[in-house]
């Protein structure tokens, strides 16, 4: 069989994101044949390598899929000494090592995929192919239009001009506005820090879609398996092909 990189074989046995993979590799925590491999780009012979990660074999599991509909208060990540709750937690029926395919905030609500699957979270993450996701945002005050334009064009932030040019206003009412966001790749906390910049606190904040995956039945603090057709249509439309067309 071909030689394939480490990192895709680790992506494909659940333990993460080739970015994560390689973040393990750079570690010294994986090995072959029982020496220690810290260099980034090596491929092996997935039939013939023993590969392992922590001392534990490296074996590829069936991919597996989940939509969460994530509350307040709950948190993205796989550490095990994290006292609050987390995401990967809500998914109780699966025993294998689940990760979030990006995050939202302690802060933030709504949809979030748990997966096991490497090279689909690799796909929806890398910036150039620019997944858009959906959210609903509530905020005190009401924004007039050249705060609008303000948010659209870019303010200053500690990395740099950011802003928010897809943004529409969906409601104004009782010293509240609530707006639509589309972002598809951005910087921490991105949509707070903005309308914060403006004058305008974030009161909720809640992602609606992560491409063209919504589901307003799936209420806070549910889980489901993506259907095979979302899966589908989040492949179709992350796929380096497809990004390169645009």
């Amino acid at each position: 069989m071909a030689e394939e990189r480490l990192n895709k074989i680790l992506a494909h046995a659940g333990l993460g994101s080739r970015r994560q993979c390689d973040e393990l590799i750079a570690q010294g925590r994986v090995t072959v044949d029982r020496e220690t491999v810290t260099e980034l780009g090596s491929k092996v012979d997935p039939e013939t390598a023993d590969v392992r990660c922590d001392g534990v074999p490296v074996r590829a599991e069936k991919p597996v899929h989940y939509l969460v509909n994530k509350p307040v208060g709950v948190v993205c990540t796989n550490a095990r000494s994290e006292t609050r709750p987390r995401v990967i937690d809500m998914v109780r029926k699966s025993s294998r090592r689940l990760y979030t395919v990006g995050r939202l905030d302690e802060d933030s609500r709504g949809l979030i995929i748990v997966t096991n699957d490497g090279e689909l979270t690799q796909q929806l993450t890398h910036p150039s192919h620019q997944v858009a996701k959906t959210y609903r945002v509530r905020v005190k005050g009401d924004i007039i239009p050249r705060k609008l334009e303000a948010i659209r064009d870019g303010v200053p932030l500690s990395e740099g001009k950011v802003a928010l040019p897809k943004v529409k206003v969906l409601s104004r009412r009782r010293g509240l506005t609530d707006l639509e966001v589309e972002l598809h790749q951005g910087v921490n906390r991105q949509i707070r820090r903005v309308l914060a910049k403006v004058g305008h606190a974030v009161i909720d904040l809640q992602r609606v879609a992560i491409g063209p995956i919504r589901d307003p039945e799936l209420r806070e603090g549910q889980v489901r398996r993506l259907r095979a057709k979302e899966v589908r249509e989040l492949r179709e439309l992350s796929s380096p092909k497809r990004s390169k067309k645009r």
